[in-house]
């Protein structure tokens, strides 16, 4: 689940040294505490117009090998969420919103809109609820269908803060402390600035994950550690309260949680900024010059693809490491055209800027003009949107309340 979840969701990394540590000195055995494995994704499943969570989007690599589909089978699960702060840009699209359509078609996909998440710095309270409509509403203008997929608000499902309360005791400080992006948003924003909540959020996000006994979460370069701590969690309390000691308590004894696979987005998945090809787009970033956001009206598009940052090379190329500019920008226009890359790279390989822009403009413009229309038809049917909402959070408490009542059991609370 940028933290665009979790969109804004989560390979995991090598455990360092000091995690392996923690965990010998929490009693685990060392089999509790391995590297987590990694999944590779399929070409077959997405193609060209493959995507990888979160946030980040690929256009030739790799997806999980798709499970098979016979009507004896139980699909493997999914879980991912974007968060209902500032504007649903490009990036968040090509990057996790555009894979989803994918991925539902195969798995049992549960996307929600991270709204607990978008709290952890500050916000504009008056804008959360509106925020959290509008991305709900983008979801399913981009292709969504409620009838593969639960779409549903993350804070409409009340067991996510239990479950993060109860994993909250479970987890050592000390791996909260090594987060990277609570170092580097802390340290932007000052001590006195900076909630628990920020701290404590990686959490939330393994309670997100963890409630859907989920096999698989996309991830994004920047959500790598997040998982990481997610599969070392699920491990920790599957030791401490699974097996014969939960079976003694009258549970049904083995895991108490599934661990999930981490999803690799494919090579290139990045949308880096308009305005600095070695940056993400982001949501943060302080100029919206440097980010194409969904909703952006024509002239607007046509604005910033004009006045974006270029280079003085001629003609165009991927891959080239002092250009990154420009390998963004073609990636961006092969994705968006659904040309491969040998074909974007052969009918841009001699074109000027001028003429690569205006094409650009109008292949980005021709994609999401009927994204546009249909957010506009959705968020106009407050009822419809709402009914959506609802049922998506009906189904997802159905799964998140007999999990969170396995722990409680397991941890050895009297029944409710």
């Amino acid at each position: 689940m940028g933290r665009a979840l979790l969109s804004h969701f989560l390979v995991a990394s090598n455990s360092s040294p000091r995690l392996a540590s923690s965990l010998s000195a929490a009693g685990l055995p060392s089999k509790y505490w391995k590297r987590p494995g990694l999944v590779r994704q399929n070409t077959a499943l997405v193609g060209h117009n493959g995507c990888g969570f979160r946030c980040h989007c690929s256009v030739s690599l790799s997806q999980p090998a798709a499970p098979e589909t016979s009507s004896s089978s139980v699909k493997k699960r999914i879980v991912s969420g974007v968060q209902p702060t500032g504007s649903i840009h490009l990036g968040n699209y090509l990057g996790a919103i555009k894979n989803w359509i994918a991925l539902q078609n195969t798995y049992d996909t549960f996307f929600f809109i991270v709204d607990l998440h978008a709290i952890t710095l500050p916000y504009d309270a008056q804008q959360l609820s509106k925020a959290t409509r509008n991305t709900a509403a983008i979801y399913l203008a981009c292709g969504v269908d409620t009838s593969k997929a639960s779409v549903f608000v993350q804070s409409h499902v009340r067991a996510h803060v239990e479950l993060m309360w109860l994993l909250s005791s479970a987890t050592p400080i000390g791996w909260l402390n090594r987060m990277i992006q609570f170092k580097e948003k802390s340290r932007k924003a000052g001590d006195e600035n900076v909630g628990v909540a920020l701290l404590t959020y990686p959490v939330l996000m393994a309670s997100d994950i963890l409630l859907y006994q989920s096999d698989f979460v996309p991830v994004g370069e920047d959500q790598k550690q997040h998982l990481e701590l997610t599969r070392e969690l699920a491990e920790r309390v599957n030791y401490l309260y699974g097996g014969r000691k939960w079976k003694k308590l009258g549970g049904r004894g083995g895991a108490i949680f599934k661990v999930p696979e981490p999803l690799i987005p494919p090579a290139g998945a990045r949308v880096m900024s308009l305005t600095d090809g070695l940056s993400k787009m982001s949501k943060s970033a302080p100029s919206d010059q440097s980010r194409i956001n969904l909703l952006d009206p024509k002239d607007v598009i046509a604005n910033k693809i004009k006045r974006c940052k270029t280079d003085s090379f001629s003609g165009m190329e991927f891959d080239n490491p002092e250009r990154p500019e420009c390998n963004n920008l073609l990636s961006v226009y092969q994705l968006v055209s659904g040309k491969t890359k040998e074909e974007v790279a052969k009918e841009c390989q001699d074109m000027n800027w001028g003429t690569f822009k205006s094409i650009l403009t109008d292949a980005l413009i021709d994609h999401l003009h009927p994204i546009q229309v249909r957010y506009e038809e959705i968020i106009s049917d407050a009822a419809y949107l709402d009914r959506v909402l609802e049922e998506g959070a009906t189904k997802a408490a159905d799964i998140a309340d007999a999990t969170v009542n396995n722990v409680y059991q397991a941890m050895g609370f009297l029944r409710r």
